[in-house]
């Protein structure tokens, strides 16, 4: 374990996951510096956040050569680095440039730019996806046992040819490029990545907002549903956002740890689980939203994804999906 509490810089500091470190970390006694884009967004957080031991530095376009050196030459006290920001789109005009390039070429950036201006950062955690362990096909197949030790099979050129294939590519191919780095740069900084399955839970901060991210979303969506719907064929593994931050701050914390890919999985879901979940905890809802009828063919339970590293370096344990979506359904609804 780290000797003491020591200043934390995370990227990308506005996202989902990203604030519910911040608040893990400053609770921690923590003092950590966040990247936004712009000054308004920045003061935002401090709002939030009300804590003296958070700052912020604003890096503009991530993905450009030198984009972190200022911010990393005034805070000499940083020494961890969690790279949490990368684009995330499904619907770019040009998938190689607004997406596949991007994530490659920022990735390789920010760690250019630690070891060469912040050589006492010394833990470096990279924010992830389990997509990058396989293809969409073996992703979405719940027999799927790849994971910490696998990547995806797509071809670069295989990756440009749609937006869901490009997502997936810019996740192996990214990640890949940072444990390139590591091996042939040899910085004083070792790596860990964590790469989470779908991401649930409540946002850190709500201000009445229905859009959640990505992920978030998707439980969301079942709010939308009439009661004559059908439900949507929905399937996949979930994982509670407040774990994905938890697992961040143990990844740069746990002496194990380092060098080490970290699939966060906890269970798989499918719509009927989801109504089930929600029309149990509020009742009220039961009457808006369609019945779940299982046709007994259902891909619920534990998740087949080998994730034996975070099980057994990070161990732990794991909010469940009925906590993280009736939570986040009360968040939404404003209770």
């Amino acid at each position: 374990m780290t000797a003491s509490p020591t200043t934390v810089f995370i990227s990308g500091a506005t996202g989902f996951i990203a604030q519910h470190i911040i608040t893990q970390l400053l609770t921690k006694g923590y003092s950590v510096v966040g990247s936004v884009r712009s000054t308004e967004k920045g003061e935002s957080l401090v709002k939030i956040f009300n804590n003296p031991k958070f700052t912020f530095e604003v890096v503009k376009v991530l993905e450009k050569e030198g984009a972190f050196d200022e911010a990393l030459k005034k805070h000499s006290e940083v020494t961890v680095f969690l790279h949490s920001a990368s684009p995330v789109t499904f619907n770019a005009e040009d998938n190689e440039r607004d997406i596949l390039i991007p994530a490659i070429e920022g990735t390789k950036y920010v760690l250019k730019s630690i070891k060469e201006h912040a050589p006492q950062i010394t833990r470096v955690v990279y924010t992830s996806s389990v997509v990058a362990t396989g293809t969409p096909q073996e992703i979405s197949d719940p027999n799927f046992n790849g994971g910490e030790t696998t990547w995806g099979s797509l071809t670069y050129d295989q990756s440009k040819e749609n937006g869901f294939a490009a997502y997936f590519g810019s996740k192996t191919f990214a990640e890949k490029a940072a444990w390139n780095f590591v091996e042939t740069e040899k910085p004083n900084f070792t790596l860990s990545t964590v790469n989470p399955v779908y991401v649930f839970g409540p946002q850190n901060y709500h201000n009445g907002e229905k859009e959640l991210n990505a992920s978030a979303q998707m439980v969301g969506n079942i709010l939308k549903l009439k009661p004559d719907d059908a439900l949507p064929q929905l399937t996949g593994t979930f994982i509670d956002v407040r774990d994905v931050a938890k697992a961040h701050i143990l990844a740069f914390e746990t002496e194990k740890a380092q060098g080490k890919r970290f699939v966060l999985s906890n269970s798989r879901f499918d719509a009927e689980e989801l109504v089930e979940v929600i029309t149990k905890n509020i009742p009220e809802l039961k009457q808006k939203l369609p019945a779940a009828k299982s046709t007994g063919d259902r891909a619920t339970g534990r998740s087949l994804l080998d994730d034996s590293n975070a099980r057994s370096i990070l161990a732990i344990d794991y909010i469940s999906l009925e906590q993280s979506v009736t939570e986040s359904i009360k968040q939404i609804l404003g209770n």
